[in-house]
């Protein structure tokens, strides 16, 4: 019996030759990925009373992000903790101020097809999109991979979702990822791995292939795995990983638990209503809905194609005068290059606020959380109550041509009246 690209990982984590869903197997980890809010300051009590000693300072990667810029004095303090214990660690790979951890980690080549992350966040999975198994684990768990670089996890069971087809003009992964997960349901993939797969699928870039990734966890996904091809190869050469790099797939008589199946050319713009990712809904059943906000940004739409489109859309023309719009790049690497470009000059002359790389408003942390009764429109991953803010707001999610749309018109608006006919991205 065939494996999957799950198991397949797994199995080489725990030195076996195979491994099945359901079996419990010890793994050996390959990157421990740690951000400030869920990472040193609640780690170090218990890390220190165990010893102290990191497995391998090598393979322990800190990004500060949640907190950045810091808000409050608790904020800095945290910053500040996690900052000193990078240093008394002696980590090589400390990143402050840089953008989300998701995205940070792939940028700088810790991410690679058929290694074993674990992050203590659980949009970890995001790694996935490169062929690695990438998972959240809590905090007290972490202690553990820290000293010992091992832990235990369950070989989950995979869901196959196949996008066959191209995609119509105005529609991008991120319609793809929210139509699937209103088919699997926000708890629908709980424990198991959803392995994207399809022409669709291969068609699309490195950063549309991200957000899939990303986003697996709203269906409860344990991971999103994509099957690595020469586009992560020439990713991974552009970011300075010249070795080998191992190209995993799954087998053809692989067992899936679920396969479903999709036709990329019917699809249309798809927007996430308030407050569950799965409440997914066409545009044109939401259209005209008022906003006070919309944010452009996230590890999850916030890298330069991202960007592009929705300068692309903004170019020559201003936001409604009744909302506030933040810009809100994927790291600081992608905030110079949109720099570079001149895109950030397109968005701020069309009155966007361009933010620095955090997790700011997407979690609700700073820059920019909204209000009782407010309501904005996010190309973010979350649409819980609270998320990014008071608990009396409401959260929509759409892509980032359909936040640029909004921003125009000032309420939800399709995207594909303000694109041309042919978007380079």
């Amino acid at each position: 019996m065939g494996m999957t690209m799950s198991e397949k990982i797994l199995a080489k984590a725990s030195g076996q030759t195979s491994v099945k869903a359901g079996d419990i197997v010890w793994v050996k980890v390959d990157i421990a990925m740690m951000h400030d809010l869920l990472g040193p300051w609640l780690v170090d009590g218990g890390f220190r009373r165990l010893g102290g000693k990191l497995f391998d300072k090598e393979k322990v990667v800190v990004v500060s992000d949640h907190c950045t810029p810091p808000a409050t004095v608790q904020q800095a303090d945290i910053l500040k903790f996690t900052r000193d214990w990078a240093r008394a660690q002696e980590l090589p790979y400390y990143y402050e101020f840089e953008g989300p951890c998701h995205q940070v980690i792939v940028e700088h080549g810790h991410v690679r097809p058929g290694r074993l992350i674990l992050g203590t966040d659980s949009h970890t999975c995001m790694a996935g999109g490169l062929g690695a198994f990438a998972t959240g684990i809590g905090s007290t768990e972490m202690i553990g991979v820290l000293l010992t670089g091992e832990t235990w996890l369950k070989v989950p069971e995979t869901i196959k979702v196949v996008w066959d087809g191209k995609l119509p003009h105005g529609v991008y992964a991120k319609d793809i990822v929210l139509k699937t997960i209103k088919d699997i349901g926000h708890a629908g993939a709980t424990y198991q791995t959803i392995e994207f797969s399809g022409t669709a699928i291969e068609d699309l870039s490195m950063d549309e292939r991200l957000v899939l990734s990303n986003m697996a966890v709203e269906a409860g996904a344990k991971t999103g795995l994509i099957e690595p091809d020469q586009k992560v190869v020439e990713f991974l050469r552009s970011k300075g990983v010249m070795e080998e790099i191992e190209m995993i797939s799954s087998d053809q008589d692989a067992v899936y638990t679920r396969v479903l199946h999709y036709d990329a050319s019917e699809l249309e713009p798809q927007v996430a209503c308030p407050h569950e990712v799965d409440n997914v809904h066409p545009v044109s059943a939401v259209e005209g809905k008022a906003v006070d906000q919309v944010y452009l940004g996230s590890c999850t739409n916030g890298r330069i194609s991202d960007l592009r489109i929705a300068a692309q859309i903004l170019k020559g023309k201003k936001i409604s005068k009744n909302i506030r719009c933040l810009v809100v790049p994927a790291s600081q690497h992608i905030w110079m290059q949109a720099n570079k470009e001149g895109i950030l000059d397109i968005l701020t002359e069309a009155g966007c606020i361009v933010n620095m790389p955090s997790c700011g408003a997407c979690g609700g942390f700073t820059s920019g959380v909204i209000g009782a009764g407010e309501v904005v429109m996010s190309s973010s991953n979350r649409n819980f109550r609270g998320r990014m803010g008071s608990p009396k707001g409401e959260v929509y999610l759409g892509s980032p041509a359909a936040v640029a749309a909004t921003a125009i018109e000032g309420k939800i608006t399709d995207p594909r009246k303000y694109l041309p006919k042919e978007v380079m991205v």
